[in-house]
């Protein structure tokens, strides 16, 4: 895992780092905008062939200081640079204005307004090759909004209709670095340049659209320091799936998951499956008597028991080898559904509920967190979110008057402590959060897109990965992120044409490539 900060984690870092005379904040300005220029070289190429023309945004702030040393390594390599200060150079910050000035040597700088864009043509010669967005970064707090926005929108007709390359500073001007969320208005980039780790908000909200592609480049801060209260999910260890050679069966353990009636009974069953790919010991199905003849004739390895009522699945959950249960794909929303929640819920083993097991409680979602057990992990998408913790989707839904601003992992986190369980809250960027405050995130997206995924019964899949960690012995946490990151990978690696039944069936090829 990778630690994500958040900007004042960042600052607070940077601080430290300076206050304890490691690194003087020129020396980090310098190297933030030498990554820059780095990155735009790595990303395009034949802009390194010869020079080329760029148009410079400089901000109020530290982030304009980082903008003016681009100019400046710009100007170096032969390149015609125009640059635009928003505010008054004298109120800059220290460093900022030091790199300002040394600018000054080299060429003009320019007050930023509509001018600016105005003069520069949409397509043809004229048009820059790379505009350079340093105006606020990470310490945005207030929207974008009047004459400013309407100046930003501007760049958006050179990117696409000539062709213009954007390039963000740290965050798109205009996204909240701790959200992902847009302030008013914010910058479309091409490419975004961070420093030492990403930020939340690359991986929050509106962050691939608005980020374009992501670099992280190391400005010499140590490594071991600033790792974030929030976590990046990377790919698991192989240990920590591995199985070991002594042992049987059962000592991976048994999951149950629990299936709707006759004709609703595809989605546990893919559950099920995959519950059974991820290593659990066994699976078994548990099916009214109405959908005894479906199932059998649909499954080989999966076994099954009949559970008519509330009733026998008690006496089911009398074997104590059933040690993780998964409750909801398609199960149906009515009270005998809820009756099997409640009794699986009182057996404290370890459960997922996903879908129609959340939904029941959506008119009283108080009611299942009595339920609840600190080893359940419950799996909302937005909607089932929302029913079961409206005020917060409420907030998380509410357009961001100002940052930092609430976030899905805020949400998340508040979930899960009131739940008083894990919360895997899913999405592009799936968050995970613990309800003392732990926080993973795994986003699938930048290298990690997988957009095949959005296909029916992927939800499922993951609901039955979770299940079959935790009967193999994994904490609720752990399981839920390294289910999440399974899913993601199954699906990359299979590519376009997946469904959800090739989730499943292509984890033993993710297996092998993880070295097990």
């Amino acid at each position: 895992m990778t630690g994500i900060l958040s900007a004042e984690e960042m600052r607070s870092l940077e601080s430290a780092e300076i206050g304890a005379g490691r690194a003087s904040g020129l020396e980090l300005m310098e190297r933030a905008g030498g990554g820059v220029v780095e990155a735009i070289f790595a990303t395009w190429p034949e802009l390194a062939a010869a020079p080329r023309s760029a148009l410079v945004l400089s901000g109020p702030g530290n982030n304009g200081g980082d903008g003016f040393v681009v100019a400046r390594m710009l100007r170096a390599r032969g390149w015609q640079v125009r640059l635009a200060l928003l505010g008054d150079a004298t109120r800059l910050p220290q460093d900022a204005r030091a790199n300002h000035d040394r600018w000054l040597e080299l060429g003009g700088c320019e007050r930023l307004d509509a001018s600016i864009l105005d003069d520069v043509a949409v397509s043809g010669a004229a048009a820059p090759d790379l505009v350079v967005d340093a105006l606020f970064g990470t310490g945005l707090t207030r929207p974008l909004e009047g004459e400013l926005a309407m100046l930003l929108g501007r760049l958006e007709p050179l990117r696409v209709d000539a062709g213009t390359k954007v390039v963000a500073v740290d965050i798109p001007s205009g996204l909240c670095s701790d959200s992902g969320r847009v302030l008013g208005h914010a910058v479309f980039a091409d490419l975004t340049v961070s420093f030492h780790t990403a930020k939340l908000g690359h991986y929050l909200g509106a962050a691939e659209e608005h980020c374009g592609r992501l670099v992280v480049h190391d400005i010499g801060l140590p490594q071991t320091a600033g790792r974030g209260a929030v976590c990046l999910l990377r790919a698991p260890r192989a240990e920590v799936l591995a199985k070991p050679s002594v042992g049987h069966k059962y000592t991976q353990g048994h999951a149950l998951v629990l299936t709707g009636g006759a004709g609703h009974t595809g989605a546990a069953r893919l559950a099920a499956r995959a519950a059974l790919r991820v290593g659990a010991g066994l699976v078994t199905l548990g099916v009214p008597q109405s959908a005894m003849e479906e199932v059998a004739a649909q499954i080989t390895a999966l076994m099954m028991v009949e559970v008519v009522d509330f009733a026998a699945l008690r006496s089911v959950l009398e074997d104590r080898r059933f040690n993780a249960l998964c409750l909801g794909p398609g199960l149906g929303v009515t009270q005998h559904s809820r009756a099997l929640v409640e009794v699986a819920l009182a057996a404290g083993r370890a459960t997922v509920l996903d879908a129609d097991a959340l939904s029941l409680f959506r008119d009283g979602p108080e009611e299942l967190f009595e339920l609840l057990h600190s080893d359940c992990v419950l799996t909302p998408h937005g909607g089932e979110f929302a029913r079961i913790f409206p005020d917060l989707a409420r907030r998380l839904a509410a357009p961001a008057q100002h940052g930092p601003a609430y976030s899905a992992v805020d949400a998340a986190r508040a979930a899960a402590e009131r739940a008083g369980c894990v919360v895997l809250l899913k999405g592009r960027s799936t968050v995970i959060a613990a309800p003392d405050g732990r926080c993973a995130i795994h986003a699938a997206i930048y290298d990690r897109s997988a957009p095949w995924l959005a296909t029916a019964g992927a939800g499922d899949v993951l609901a039955g990965l979770i299940t079959g960690l935790l009967a193999r012995g994994l904490p609720p946490m752990q399981a839920a992120g390294t289910a999440a990151w399974l899913h993601v990978e199954a699906a990359r690696r299979f590519g376009p044409g997946l469904i959800a039944e090739d989730l499943p069936e292509t984890l033993p090829q993710v297996f092998r490539d993880l070295g097990l």
